[in-house]
């Protein structure tokens, strides 16, 4: 159920009616095998066709193919109204352009004016706020494609209210391995089994109704009507989970897929290949060079940016690049097509606190950084001494890497002092770090403090109770590998601070962290704590990120962070620290 207002609306022009001017230039013929709509006919229409939409697969002279959805089935209509071809399978086609009109229609009225969506009244057990019932309109128009909220927005209750008006079973969740968990607990939640209703496929409550997908050696599933599984292990299930003729599929985090050419990819391709209810989600979807999102949309909707050769070649700087010319413009299309849904806290949140975001610069151990370099520095030397190509390549990673972590381990213990003066004020901070020798210095420095971490490295078990005990207010302090905050939702309610003992090379990742606390549910102004100093990596990491979230927050449509804004945030962050300071003095009379 729907409901909203638009003005009145007429198709565009592309969608009229082909008329037959007294010669047809070939055929379009529908293959069921495929899926697809084929050209067949003279070199000028086919040559068209495939210069026209680089997407339109087709080797072999005189043809063209093209995957049958909403979308292209507009384009080739456009492309009749100039070579008007013989259908061969015209109530296919009549069907498929009936659906074409209506979706460019509603995706127009929905553009005018939001709709918003009711979930399935007796299978949906939760409660959507507003912006998510335009959410839930948006996805049921538009899927396949990317729901792209920024985190905290509740991406999951609205991909679950999704599943429910869909309303057939069994579907399959893709997502990392840490929030395996979360998804079964929230599905539980928030679907509920009922019997079966008359004309409708229903959850059966006598089936177990979450199945976790376990190991890379494919074995029969048993019954289930929701199945999970988390990237690592599809490439074992590339061949299997495409004839299981799923009814849904979700690709959360899918900035997963955001390179190609991989085990993991392919399958994750195949498999959405064979689900036409799909949807991915992400509020990070670009971690570094936008060039990222021509991989990510490519899963969701195959070739809705062009092959790789058109995208490099119109979109980015040059051919073979992944740099976005205009990510504003690329950002734009992307949300004017349907193809994504991109809404900031700020945007939907009124009463949400601002996120104030703190760079703040702290001495470190030339003695410790000196020790800990030295490795890299005999790295430099070999790499130096080579004309190895591919050598040189792998020895500037691991000179990377090992400078990375020098200047955490040199910073480290001064990064634990600037965090237990906030313990100490009564503050509950989350830590967020990359390396474990710099994860044992910050527990050894603070272990008074009784702190807990999650860091990779622990077992599902070990990461639920050192969640509790945050939580429980057990600790104030929790450690995380900054690579591995996602699922870790709640922690909003227990605190408002982070910080960053070390970098990260992407906004994205650090986006997400941040995001871990500024999300529904706080209530105080987040304060993100960016601590740097003057050796190694840090000053090289800050400027790449400064890149990075240009093509970031281009793509993705949001405010970029003006000077003004970044002084309100050192003036938040004075008031803070005043605080601190005044309770320090007041605890030592």
């Amino acid at each position: 159920m729907s409901v909203g207002t638009a003005p009145h609306l007429q198709a565009p022009a592309y969608l009229q009616r082909p008329v037959f001017s007294g010669h047809y230039y070939g055929k379009l013929l529908y293959e069921a095998r495929t899926d697809s709509w084929i050209i067949r006919g003279e070199p000028c229409v086919v040559m068209m066709a495939k210069k026209l939409f680089p997407g339109s697969s087709g080797r072999h002279a005189g043809e063209a193919r093209f995957k049958r959805n909403k979308r292209t089935n507009g384009d080739l209509n456009w492309l009749m109204l100039r070579y008007p071809l013989q259908i061969e399978n015209p109530d296919v086609w009549e069907s498929d352009y009936s659906e074409t009109i209506e979706h460019v229609m509603k995706r127009q009225r929905i553009a005018a004016s939001p709709y918003k969506s009711e979930p399935h009244p007796v299978i949906f057990k939760g409660q959507l706020g507003d912006f998510q019932k335009e959410g839930l309109a948006f996805l049921q128009h538009n899927a396949p494609t990317l729901l792209a909220d920024e985190m905290g927005l509740g991406k999951t209750v609205q991909a679950l209210a999704w599943i429910s008006t869909i309303n057939r079973f069994p579907g399959i969740i893709v997502c990392t391995k840490n929030i395996v968990r979360q998804w079964a607990r929230e599905i539980r939640k928030f679907i509920e089994p009922v019997a079966a209703v008359e004309g409708q496929l229903s959850l059966f409550p006598e089936l177990d109704m979450v199945h976790i997908i376990n190991g890379l050696s494919p074995y029969q599933l048993p019954p289930a009507q929701f199945y999970i599984i988390h990237y690592g292990l599809l490439r074992g299930w590339k061949r299997v989970l495409p004839e299981y003729n799923f009814q849904f599929l979700v690709f959360d985090e899918i900035q997963e897929l955001r390179h190609r050419g991989t085990e993991k990819y392919s399958a994750a391709s195949l498999l959405a290949e064979s689900v036409q209810n799909r949807i991915g989600m992400s509020g990070t979807p670009v971690y570094g060079r936008g060039g990222e999102i021509w991989n990510v949309m490519n899963i969701i909707e195959m070739n809705c940016l062009g092959d790789w050769d058109y995208f490099t070649r119109e979109w980015c700087e040059g051919y073979g690049t992944d740099v976005v010319r205009d990510p504003e413009q690329l950002g734009e299309y992307l949300r004017r097509e349907g193809l994504m849904l991109r809404r900031t806290k700020q945007q939907v949140l009124d009463e949400l606190p601002p996120k104030r975001r703190i760079v703040h610069e702290i001495d470190y151990d030339e003695s410790l950084f000196q020790k800990s370099i030295s490795l890299a520095l005999n790295l430099l030397q070999e790499f130096d001494s080579t004309d190895d190509y591919l050598k040189r390549g792998r020895l500037k990673q691991r000179i990377g890497e090992e400078t990375r972590q020098a200047t955490g381990i040199a910073k480290a213990p001064f990064v634990a002092s600037f965090v237990r003066m906030l313990l100490e004020a009564g503050e509950t901070v989350v830590l967020y770090g990359w390396h474990h020798a710099v994860y044992d210095i910050w527990m050894e420095e603070l272990k008074d403090f009784n702190p807990v971490r999650i860091t990779g490295t622990e077992t599902d078990n070990q990461k639920e109770e050192s969640k509790k005990k945050f939580m429980n207010g057990e600790t104030r302090l929790l450690i995380i590998s900054i690579r591995a905050a996602a699922g870790l939702d709640g922690l909003q309610h227990n605190a408002h601070i982070n910080v960053f003992g070390e970098l990260d090379w992407s906004p994205g990742v650090c986006s997400q962290a941040e995001d871990r606390l500024h999300r529904m549910g706080q209530r105080d102004s987040v304060l993100s704590y960016y601590l740097v100093s003057g050796a190694g990596s840090d000053e090289a990491m800050l400027d790449a990120l400064g890149f990075k979230t240009a093509q970031f927050v281009g793509i993705m449509g949001d405010k970029v962070e003006t000077e003004e804004d970044r002084a309100e945030a050192q003036k938040e962050a004075g008031k803070h620290l005043e605080k601190v300071i005044e309770k320090l003095r007041t605890m030592k009379k």
